[in-house]
């Protein structure tokens, strides 16, 4: 009755009267308790989830309905519906609302209040609805943040939120645990010897407490071949096979132990790394956006990458490198070169004012550096405080000060005698064809339009002005732009001057220089396309940095300077009022962050990278997402693990291989890919979580690539260099790429095939135009950081291993190679060619059935010749001229294919060579060739 008695109240108006009679007599059951709830609990939910609608905005109120006062939120809104009822959360609306019983607030099932916090709200509501004064929430919370750890979690000393309640808000310690100081534990199982991996004892005892049988250990072959994929991205021979079987009978552990030791120095080894932290940093030969400016010394940085790992650089050096070599040694090319990494992002400054541009370049540095090598994504803070990771934006913007004063450029950078030159000269000598070409072609329409400019000022008794003196002078002063030209060779004009400039920056990949930055102003030269460095940069500017509220350049609020983390616990000047400050030098500020990144005690950076080692062993990481060791991210899988490593890691040096080593040793590492019980693991470990068995995983596209010219016999080995150009398919390669006034220059292929079948990493990588072949094998895209390769199965993955060019042609080559080392004998053709792809001789059965394909498909060959299709040296293209709308062509010319050696080609071989590439097709279809056990 009372409950009825009240709703009939607010609905005739009395809703002052009853928000002041409860608020007189205190609620119901008000109490100190109930207003702590409100003040800890409540009310910062309902700031989270419902002021953004109702009471952040005064002008724009959903509903009519602010939330920010109790007479506010208890009166409704434009309904006049009371929404709480003191004492009766079942009756109030407010409460059926968080439920979603009626009404459904928040709206969005993702923002949908937890069990725990409906209950808040119950609770509070039937306490009466309590909203203590002001003076007195701020005395409830001083109290609680003077508690650092209670029930409720940890309060993280950092450098403070925008507001109190972010800075004093509270974390469960296994919600932050990549925050917490790495300790090394101890490795169960009592006493270690020389023969103990404690990889094994850490495994072992999880699996022993779920009662999980290991799978047995992989046989031999299987062994070396996913060691050599996983070390060095390539298959090993069938020579290197048997002598390690051989090996294997006489003593597993020595064999073992030189297998490993000479897969770690082999030059391939880098390779392979290398593309693993290529992926991360996103590397790319080309800047990306509407123009995709090529960067034509991206490749010295990816040769840096690989010659670091071969050497096993200490990550430590690795780190302090790639983030600030040129103040690290300043006089050192390696270290200039190492900064390419940051220069990796996706970039362009074209129609993009010139402060944004240098925002959105800093705020690339800031976000990629933080997930890169801190596994911490930064764009989440860049608007505000951290929704979930104990980050403010303070610190979001101290990082983005401590890059403030980079600078990109193509830096002078002598090369170094271990960087690969070869074919400079061959390679130089037909861009510069092409340069000559777009610069004869201007030239025709330039001097047409300033011979009728030359008449145009004769005519109005001026003296005559070459194109660039005129610029800037009145238009009544000087001819009309393009004076003389017709629409199509208006449009020639702009495409041939962006030709010219195409073909001179290509120029520069030959030339000494290298994708770095400097510290200072901005040189004269700000369009991405091209980037220098004043001749004696401002070192003495001081850039000043804000942050930015909502992340607006326009709406600055308090000044930040550099500094690093604060939530690590991991101090810059430990007796400093400001511990987390680095210095305010231009020169020297991303030093000392890099230092502080690289530090022995920075609980991040350790765990990050031997993560990132562990998943290129397994597939994923001990966290699955390497990328994000935030609250947001994966839990560590073997937490204890992941800490011992990342302890043992600092110990010894920060060096890589010693990880490698001591993972491939494992038990874990060498188990087969079949479980010893399958039923058991899938219903207590159904993820392979706990590694009772070895995961399978798919070859990486790059992998795919290379093993399959290994097994054909055209891999050429050859490290370093500038990019090189496989063939790929050609309406891909001559299909029209739209750049600014022009169209990009199409795909042509490296001249001869042994330029071509390189491995795959030194292929030329354009952000605009992936390999086709390789994108359909989940090539990442480069605009993004990928942590974990997708392995996705798609129907277009078939198609293209079955029926493509590119695999047309391999097969043909992996046909000659068979016929070539086992000349006239069909029985030993097939026997070699299962043993080149899969490492082992065909059963009775494979031996039969492949014999019956190849007849079938003799006879097949023998009635179907295939007809030769012709490289073409130009191609017209087509475009519209942007002022007049009127088409215009133009010639691209090939100039590659003019003395092009191609490789062999269906129509270049006879038909039994044909009918035996059909048979090496199978075998590189199989999951035997594209799977590693």
């Amino acid at each position: 009755m009372a409950n009825r008695n009240i709703q009939l109240l607010t609905r005739r108006g009395f809703v002052p009267i009853l928000v002041a009679l409860f608020v007189g007599l205190g609620g119901v059951a008000r109490g100190e308790d109930s207003d702590r709830l409100f003040t800890l609990k409540v009310f910062p939910l309902l700031k989270e989830k419902c002021f953004g609608c109702h009471g952040n905005d005064q002008d724009d109120l959903r509903g009519d309905y602010n939330m920010l006062t109790r007479e506010g939120m208890f009166g409704g809104g434009e309904s006049g519906e009371p929404v709480v009822i003191p004492g009766h959360p079942k009756d109030s609306i407010l409460y059926q609302s968080v439920m979603w019983d009626g009404y459904e607030m928040p709206p969005k099932e993702n923002d949908r209040l937890t069990q725990e916090q409906t209950e808040w709200v119950r609770d509070w509501i039937k306490a009466g609805a309590p909203w203590p004064s002001q003076e007195t929430q701020e005395k409830i919370k001083k109290q609680e943040w003077a508690v650092r750890e209670n029930e409720n979690g940890i309060i993280v000393d950092t450098s403070g939120g925008l507001a109190d309640d972010w800075t004093y808000r509270r974390y469960q310690k296994e919600e932050i645990w990549a925050f917490q100081p790495i300790k090394k534990p101890e490795v169960p199982g009592g006493e270690i010897t020389d023969d103990t991996n404690p990889i094994d004892r850490f495994i072992d005892e999880k699996l022993a407490a779920v009662e999980l049988k290991t799978a047995k250990s992989a046989d031999p072959r299987t062994l070396i071949r996913r060691l050599t994929f996983d070390l060095t991205g390539l298959p090993p021979s069938p020579r290197e096979i048997n002598d390690f079987r051989k090996a294997w009978k006489e003593d597993r552990k020595q064999a073992w132990d030189s297998l490993v030791e000479r897969l770690l120095e082999s030059d391939h080894f880098g390779e392979r790394q290398a593309q693993h932290w290529l992926d991360v940093v996103r590397y790319a030969d080309t800047a990306g956006f509407s123009n995709d400016y090529e960067r034509s010394n991206a490749w010295r940085y990816r040769d840096y990458v690989i010659r670091s790992f071969n050497a096993d650089k200490p990550f430590r050096e690795f780190i302090l490198e790639q983030i600030a070599g040129d103040e690290y040694r300043p006089d050192d090319p390696e270290a200039l070169i190492a900064t390419g990494m940051l220069r990796m992002g996706p970039w362009g400054t074209a129609m993009i004012p010139k402060p944004e541009a240098r925002q959105i370049y800093l705020d690339d540095l800031v976000h990629n550096v933080g997930q890169s090598f801190l596994a911490m994504p930064m764009r989440c803070c860049k608007c505000h405080d951290h929704k979930f990771d104990p980050i403010p934006t303070r610190d979001y913007y101290s990082m983005y000060a401590a890059f403030a004063g980079t600078q990109p450029a193509e830096m002078d950078a002598a090369f170094l005698e271990e960087e690969n030159r070869n074919g400079f000269d061959s390679k130089r000598k037909l861009v510069q064809e092409l340069l000559a070409y777009a610069k004869a072609e201007l030239a025709v329409v330039n001097n047409k339009q300033e011979s009728a400019a030359k008449a145009w000022y004769a005519e109005h008794d001026l003296p005559y002005k070459d194109e660039k003196g005129r610029q800037k002078d009145p238009e009544d002063m000087k001819p009309p732009r393009h004076v003389g030209l017709t629409p199509e060779e208006k449009g020639i004009k702009k495409v041939r001057e962006q030709d010219v400039w195409i073909w001179e920056r290509r120029l520069e990949r030959y030339q000494p220089l290298a994708q770095a930055v400097y510290n200072g102003k901005a040189g004269n030269y700000v369009n991405s396309r091209k980037l220098r460095a004043p001749n004696k940069p401002d070192t003495k500017w001081r850039p000043e940095n804000f942050i930015l509220g909502g992340g607006a350049l326009e709406a600055p609020l308090a000044a930040v300077a550099p500094g690093v983390l604060s939530a690590t616990g991991l101090a810059v000047r430990p007796e400093s009022e400001e511990p987390w400050r680095i210095r305010d030098d231009v020169v020297g500020r991303r030093l000392e962050f890099a230092r502080w990144v690289a530090n022995d005690d920075n609980p991040l950076t350790p765990r990050v990278i031997v993560n990132r080692i562990w998943q290129s062993h397994f597939g994923t990481g001990l966290v699955k997402t390497a990328n994000n060791f935030g609250v947001k991210g994966s839990k560590p899988t073997h937490s204890e693990l992941l800490d011992w490593l990342a302890a043992d890691f600092v110990e010894h040096g920060w060096k890589t291989k010693r990880v490698h080593q001591l993972i491939v040793s494992s038990e874990a590492y060498r188990r087969s890919a079949r479980p010893m019980d399958l039923e058991a693991q899938a219903a207590k470990d159904p993820n392979n979580e706990l590694l009772a068995s070895f995961p399978t995983r798919r070859l990486s596209a790059e992998e795919l690539r290379d093993a399959i010219l290994s097994v054909t016999g055209e891999l050429n080995p050859e490290q370093g260099g500038v990019p090189i150009m496989p063939e790929i398919n050609m309406e891909v390669a001559l299909q029209p790429r739209m750049i600014q006034f022009s169209i990009a220059p199409a795909h042509q292929p490296s001249r001869t095939p042994d330029e071509r079948n390189r491995r795959t990493i030194y292929a030329y990588r354009v952000r605009g135009q992936a390999d086709p072949f390789l994108e359909i094998m989940n090539l990442p895209n480069p605009n993004e950081s990928c942590e974990l390769r997708d392995s996705a199965s798609v129907s277009p993955q078939a198609f293209t291993l079955l029926n493509s060019d590119v695999m047309t042609d391999r097969s043909i080559a992996f046909a000659l190679r068979v016929k070539k080392e086992r000349p006239n004998d069909t029985e030993k053709w097939i026997r070699r060619a299962v043993q080149l792809a899969y490492g082992r001789m065909p059963s009775p059965d494979e031996q039969q059935s492949l014999h019956e394909y190849l007849n079938e498909m003799r006879e097949y060959h023998a009635e179907n010749k295939p007809e030769p299709i012709e490289y073409p040296t130009q191609v017209t293209r087509s475009l519209v001229e942007e002022f007049t709308g009127e088409p215009f062509e133009f010639i691209e010319k090939l100039n590659v294919y003019e003395d092009y050696v191609p490789d062999a080609k269906p129509w270049s071989v006879d038909a039994d060579t044909r009918a035996l590439a059909d048979v090496c097709l199978l075998l590189l279809n199989s999951n035997e060739f594209v799977y590693v056990y």
